[in-house]
């Protein structure tokens, strides 16, 4: 793969983004090789978590609107490329969410634009003091209803400052972004990925069925039209954990006072 690295080990999947000398700037090849790797994880019973991380100085700046391939037909005129390889960015922020494992972004560095939209659409995010989230759309010309931001950002901070950091363009800073509830943990510097694979490891102690059904009713919950329906939902998960092997190990290793040890499958 030359767009993204991808590291296994023991129930834990790391992708990195891997174009350093771009600041890991999306393009078409690089897309693609998100959604190849996110489908197949999608089916992967075996990976409990997965990191997110970008390799050298910085997580992700974007799309790649200067030196990359957008991708799709050479045939296609440039209105259809660009808009084929807006849609297909789009679509790794779909598949991040709807990947029944929880995605860890371990952020440093400029994480910009498209790269804004991939973080959050994360499920937790460790940050070292360098992070800078950068939405620049309104500065550029463009729309910040990009690749998903419009519908995350309002949903994690709010329509108000969701609208105040969109209109004005503006940089949050890690302390920032901390402050308004984007960032799980800070880490020193050039610690965000052994604070992400620490994370993971304690995920891993959890119930593997606790943690895809809870990702699965957090995900709903963002689209619910309401209590009740909600409610369904997590009566109908809630049931069937009854008759797992997670609920067997988790009250047995709680009564013998001693951790879980949950099956991998």
């Amino acid at each position: 793969m030359g767009g993204i690295k991808l590291d296994r080990r023991d129930g834990v999947v790391t992708l990195t983004l891997s174009r350093p000398e771009r600041l890991n700037a999306v393009d078409g090849a690089l897309t693609e090789e998100m959604l190849d790797a996110l489908n197949e994880l999608a089916r992967d019973a075996s990976t409990h978590v997965v990191v997110l991380t970008g390799e050298g100085r910085g997580f992700c700046s974007g799309m790649d609107i200067q030196g990359g391939d957008p991708g799709g037909e050479a045939a296609e005129g440039r209105v259809q490329r660009l808009y084929r390889g807006i849609a297909r960015g789009a679509e790794v922020t779909a598949r991040l969410r709807e990947i029944p494992q929880p995605v860890i972004a371990a952020l440093h560095g400029p994480v910009a634009g498209m790269g804004v939209s991939w973080a959050l659409a994360s499920d937790l995010r460790v940050a070292d003091p360098t992070t800078r989230f950068v939405i620049p759309f309104t500065d550029l010309g463009l729309s910040a209803g990009d690749c998903g931001l419009s519908w995350l950002l309002p949903r994690m901070i709010g329509p108000a400052k969701a609208a105040e950091l969109s209109y004005r363009a503006q940089r949050l800073d890690v302390t920032r972004a901390d402050e308004l509830g984007l960032i799980t943990e800070i880490t020193p510097e050039g610690g965000d990925q052994a604070a992400a694979q620490a994370l993971a490891d304690e995920l891993l102690t959890k119930s593997p069925y606790g943690l895809r059904r809870t990702k699965e009713l957090l995900n709903a919950s963002l689209d619910a039209p309401g209590l009740r329906r909600q409610l369904m939902a997590e009566t109908a998960v809630q049931t069937l954990a009854f008759f797992s092997e997670d609920l067997a190990e988790g009250m047995t290793a709680t009564l013998q006072k001693r951790p879980p040890e949950f099956k991998n499958r």
